[in-house]
């Protein structure tokens, strides 16, 4: 029997830890050091809220104070590697995702779907830089904009897939990228058809990527692969008929290995 799913009326449900998560949770590539004002306003607490937690976490070793800035430290990346090291198939794929890179010279990834983004869970990086920002095992982002997005999407039942349509907001990031919620279904329903989803230039101005589902031995989705690159070096036929068969050749010998 399946275990309901607390909410926050719950009588177990910690709301102090889930604020100490929140507050963890609002640093990000764009906010790496905030003052106390900053965190509350992102967090949505008062002042002396998010100061109670900031303190607390600073006291264990997860944020550091300096002069009216906090920020994470290192100790953060002990709560990621925990979900790593607890999932014995990171190894595996690592190594298929590695060997994608060497016969393509393009970087590839695993990534997961939490809430309205993807999650990267496992990254082989090509040497050419294809992002303004740097994509890195715990990056998040937008699943309406990403290849892996969408691919993960797609294996959603339709009551869940119309929760996530109706939750999220489209913040378009380039003059390519969809701006309808009709449109998004489109694309994620035709990926459930063909069974791979392509984003072209819609997240980043020149970034071109390619992906399919990845499944353990027991059928079990563990998440999407990628192969991303640069629109000016890769056609759109070379994406689909040469770099997908290799995604999908990897994921296939990932289901062979992973139990």
């Amino acid at each position: 029997m399946q275990e309901e799913t607390l909410n926050e009326d719950s009588r177990d449900f910690v709301t102090a830890l889930a604020s100490g998560l929140e507050v963890i949770r609002t640093f990000d590539h764009e906010h790496p050091r905030m003052t106390l004002s900053e965190v509350a306003t992102r967090t949505g607490m008062n002042r002396a809220k998010a100061r109670r937690f900031l303190l607390t976490l600073h006291a264990l070793g997860y944020v550091r104070k300096q002069q009216r800035y906090f920020e994470l430290t290192p100790q953060v990346l002990q709560l990621g590697y925990a979900f790593l090291s607890a999932n014995n198939y990171q190894g595996v794929i690592q190594q298929y995702l590695e060997e994608i890179t060497d016969e393509t010279g393009e970087s590839s990834s695993l990534a997961v779907l939490e809430g309205n983004d993807v999650v990267y869970v496992a990254r082989s990086a090509a040497k050419h830089r294809l992002m303004t920002i740097t994509l890195s095992v715990g990056t998040r982002l937008p699943a309406a904009y990403t290849s892996m997005g969408r691919t993960l999407l797609a294996q959603l039942s339709d009551t869940d897939l119309e929760l996530f349509l109706s939750t999220v907001e489209l913040q378009p990031h380039t003059d390519k990228a969809i701006t309808n919620i009709d449109q998004l279904r489109d694309k994620i329903l035709n990926a459930r058809q063909q069974g791979y989803a392509i984003s072209d230039q819609e997240l980043d101005p020149g970034l071109r990527s390619i992906a399919a589902p990845v499944y353990d031995a027991k059928k079990h989705l563990l998440g999407a692969i990628n192969i991303s690159t640069n629109a000016a070096r890769v056609d759109f036929n070379t994406l689909v008929n040469v770099y997908l068969p290799i995604v999908r050749k990897k994921a296939a010998q990932i289901q062979l290995h992973v139990n």
